[in-house]
């Protein structure tokens, strides 16, 4: 089918290719979706996941040697995560305490010489770890990013779909920008506690969902919910550090 879309690229072959992937949709609307407010729609997630699997199917190149899934699921959660943004559903005052959050976790971080614990953070913000628990909570959506998201913070790269490697035209100083992202988050990634670690290599290598990891830990899917917004509050402040910016 790949094949014959490529020579002759008609409406029917594309209709038949995004009913085949129309699974993918699902699936990664149903992770972006865990742990978002009830007023969010799964419906509304799926339908903005349909273009971005529309745009993947338009743009893939099956010659480069990618597996189309993995292509697929980048844009697919890409454009889910654009609608997000685009809504404006997060309100105001909670994306300036998610910034309040990641500035106090930088100083605390660069005062400390590491991550800093919540117990310390919370006397940083002047709160009670309760309290920051709840602000957690509350940070949700905020916390809705993919990795590529976190990676590219500081810096003028793209979505790390762009950055996926092309056998057929190597760029040296792209192989060592992308080495460069990778060790920094995975620097980044180190200096987590323990349980955060296993919270984003569950989440994000092992595709597992919250509810999955909860019962992994031992604990709620919204006690998951907070693990998975402080690692990421977390690695966005030591990615802003070493960026400098």
């Amino acid at each position: 089918m790949w094949r014959q879309f490529a020579e002759a690229p008609e409406q029917r072959l594309r209709d038949r290719l995004v009913l085949h992937y129309a699974p993918l949709v699902k699936y990664v609307a149903g992770r972006v979706g865990t742990g978002l407010p009830t007023h969010v729609d799964v419906g509304d997630l799926v339908q903005s996941g349909i273009f971005g699997l529309v745009d993947a199917i338009e743009k893939f190149e099956p010659e480069r040697g990618l597996r189309f899934e993995t292509y697929a699921m980048q844009r697919i959660r890409g454009a889910i995560l654009d609608d997000l943004r685009s809504q404006d559903w997060v309100p105001r005052v909670v994306r300036s305490r998610a910034r309040e959050a990641e500035r106090a976790m930088e100083r605390l971080g660069a005062r400390l010489n590491r991550t800093p614990t919540d117990a310390e953070l919370a006397t940083e913000l002047e709160i009670t770890v309760d309290e920051l628990r709840d602000l957690y909570g509350q940070l949700q959506l905020t916390s809705v990013v993919a990795l590529e998201d976190l990676v590219a913070v500081g810096k003028d790269s793209g979505s790390l779909v762009d950055t996926l490697p092309d056998d057929d035209a190597v760029d040296p100083v792209a192989v060592l920008v992308d080495q460069d992202n990778r060790r920094q988050l995975a620097d980044a990634i180190a200096q987590l506690s323990e349980r955060d670690r296993i919270v984003v290599s569950l989440y994000y290598f092992e595709s597992l969902t919250l509810a999955e990891i909860g019962k992994v830990l031992g604990v709620t899917e919204s006690r998951v919910s907070q693990l998975h917004t402080r690692a990421v509050l977390r690695l966005r402040a030591k990615l802003v550090e070493q960026a400098g910016v």
